[in-house]
């Protein structure tokens, strides 16, 4: 892996992410409907000199392009704007909630892709047995589960029925004032349920490509040869075969990703998870344009950022890749 095929990744990243601030941009001062009316309606009513006033005070009253213009000269410069509607800097907004998104988000890409290959690896072992058509339903259930149809079964059935893990919040008020290890443990405790919903779907997924992937690897020639030099069953499945068949699971891992964020923005919603998802769905009803732009621009350096790290992590996983520029 060569220092200039690195800063070249890192130079199309930054060019994507232009082309992203200029797309979300344009897409959403094209929308139809007027901020300024809804800022104006939260202070009690509006006539036209008021309205005009506050499309002065935000820039709303120049062109598009000049707009467009302006707003990406602060971006360079770190400044993402002013909320409309929770008037504090966008910055300020995100970083409040960038944690509890990650938290989520990495939470369910790890339970999803450690069950969901655990389960695919077993059910290769023995492709026509029980276990393996078990797998291929789930899988398939899963996959067809809308994540928010998810989330309201999993709210009756763990509010109603058997009530053990919060269904709404992030932790617990009566525990804020708690230690450091009773509201982390109170944290993982709300994350149960979200993580799980978010991961279900993606689970799915992996559980099938990674039986469809031991499956191949587990007729090459060099897995026969290890076990007729006598390796035991499981140094074959976790040793010789996984790691050949985690190729195309690293790469479905990254591409995931995007969809992990899109997908908790509903997971969020759904059990109040005070994240960037519900900040851009309250964004989004309220036509806070900074805001929205922010949330999406956050949203993009991640996936931006975790396709590189994908492939990174591709590079090192194949000996075959790393030289090449």
């Amino acid at each position: 892996m060569t220092p200039s095929y690195l800063l070249r990744r890192l130079f199309y990243g930054l060019l994507l992410m232009l082309g992203v601030v200029v797309l979300n941009f344009l897409l959403i001062r094209l929308a139809p409907g007027d901020p300024a009316v809804v800022i104006a309606g939260e202070m009690g009513g509006a006539d036209e000199a008021l309205l005009a006033a506050i499309r002065a005070d935000y820039g709303l009253d120049k062109p598009v392009l000049t707009q467009l213009g302006i707003y990406i000269g602060n971006v360079l410069k770190g400044d993402l704007g002013q909320s409309f509607f929770f008037n504090q800097p966008v910055a300020t907004l995100i970083g409040d909630r960038i944690g509890p998104t990650i938290l989520l988000v990495l939470s369910a890409q790890v339970l999803s892709i450690l069950l969901g290959v655990f389960l695919g690896v077993i059910a290769a072992r023995k492709p026509n047995g029980v276990l393996s058509g078990f797998v291929s339903v789930f899988a398939t259930i899963g996959y067809a589960v809308p994540v928010f149809w998810t989330g309201i079964m999993l709210i009756i059935l763990f509010a109603s029925v058997f009530p053990i893990f919060p269904v709404e919040g992030m932790q617990s008020v009566r525990l804020r004032d708690a230690g450091v290890l009773t509201r982390a443990l109170d944290v993982a405790h709300h994350l149960v349920l979200p993580a799980f919903t978010l991961a279900l779907i993606y689970l799915a997924q992996y559980a099938r490509l990674s039986r469809a992937s031991m499956l191949e690897v587990l007729g090459s020639d060099y897995i026969r040869t290890a076990r007729a030099k006598g390796a035991s069953e499981r140094s074959v499945l976790f040793k010789h075969a996984l790691r050949n068949a985690s190729l195309p699971i690293l790469t479905v891992a990254g591409l995931q990703f995007g969809n992990l964020i899109s997908g908790a923005l509903l997971v969020e919603t759904v059990f109040n998870w005070p994240g960037m998802g519900r900040l851009a769905f309250d964004s989004i009803l309220r036509r806070d344009y900074p805001t929205i732009m922010g949330v999406l621009f956050f949203a993009s350096a991640m996936v931006v950022v975790a396709n590189l790290l994908t492939d990174l992590s591709y590079r090192l996983a194949d000996p075959r890749l790393r030289g090449k520029s």
